[in-house]
């Protein structure tokens, strides 16, 4: 059981799908792989109890090839976003391999999608590898903001940091550069 929210999975947004499809076919033909994570449904102006899948998350250092995509576990966040997976078959097989039931046991919903990746060419599965139906939303995404700075923030860091323009920071004695190539001169001043 979840905190703070309903576990009912009210759908995909659609823009979230069609990014789904457009990185499996960008990745053909290796097998592309995320994992899915979902919004409070009242958050993207639903007037119903339940999420919605928003955002696919990819795993550093996946590895993929056209038979098998590899996710190194021990990078994937412990996210209560995470809802599910999804992951592309280019041969378009719609339906879960052995080793892909051997992966739905986390998260309510895997999605497979198959080449030639157009809107009819994915399913959904619930854990035990039953099709289920999800529905496409027409919802406006929230921007994530993973890195929510702007440039002047980046500016004042690294003047901060005296990394502006090849200024190198002093050393903690308030020493800039080696002794050798700081005898005299303008930053001699420092010592």
């Amino acid at each position: 059981m979840r905190l703070f929210r309903s576990d009912d999975l009210l759908g995909i947004a659609r823009e979230t799908l069609e990014f789904v499809l457009e990185a499996s076919e960008e990745t053909h033909p290796n097998e592309y792989m995320g994992f899915l994570r979902a919004d409070d449904a009242r958050k993207l102006d639903i007037d119903r109890e339940g999420q919605v899948i928003t955002d696919v998350l990819v795993i550093p250092g996946t590895e993929s090839n056209p038979v098998s995509a590899t996710v190194r576990s021990h990078m994937k966040p412990n996210d209560m976003r995470s809802v599910g997976s999804v992951h592309s078959h280019p041969n378009g097989a719609l339906r879960p391999s052995d080793a892909d039931l051997a992966t739905f046991g986390q998260g309510e919903v895997h999605i497979i999608v198959g080449a030639p990746y157009g809107w009819g060419d994915w399913k959904a599965f619930d854990n035990e590898g039953a099709q289920t139906t999800l529905d496409v939303l027409d919802v406006e995404v929230p921007d994530q903001h993973f890195f929510d700075f702007t440039q002047e923030d980046i500016d004042r860091e690294l003047i901060a940091e005296g990394r502006d323009r090849g200024v190198v920071p002093p050393d903690e004695r308030g020493r800039i550069g080696d002794d050798d190539e700081n005898e005299g001169g303008f930053l001699s001043w420092f010592r």
